[in-house]
């Protein structure tokens, strides 16, 4: 169990429109200007949107692996320690933040496109 630095970038790199910000402590990860994801390289450590009921639901699940980073509106952001999630799951949540912040056009084609997501 685990997952890399390169394995959570190359999957959230296949999500279209996604482009990296880069600063000296962490990576933004955006579609259309809007965050929906940083990586902190440091502390292997993700900070994701989602929904305040499923960030409660998560951290309350398994504390050890993810922590409450803040809420903002109807979101609620979680961190995620890279060491402690499977990539099946990670990718699951990657992906519904990425859903969570992309146009919906483009949400609508990528969910035609990845029907076994089942998102």
């Amino acid at each position: 169990m685990g997952v890399s630095i390169d394995e959570f970038l190359d999957m959230v790199l296949e999500l279209p429109g996604v482009e990296q910000a880069h600063s000296q402590d962490w990576i933004a990860l955006k579609v259309r200007d809007k965050g929906f994801g940083y990586l902190w390289p440091a502390t292997e450590t993700v900070g994701l949107k989602a929904t305040i009921e499923e960030q409660i639901a998560l951290v309350a699940e398994r504390p050890h692996v993810f922590e409450p980073q803040f809420t903002a509106g109807r979101f609620g952001w979680v961190v995620v320690h890279l060491d402690g999630i499977d990539a099946d799951e990670l990718l699951e949540l990657v992906t519904e933040a990425w859903c969570l912040t992309a146009p919906q056009q483009m949400v609508a084609e990528f969910e035609a496109d990845h029907p076994k997501l089942g998102l």
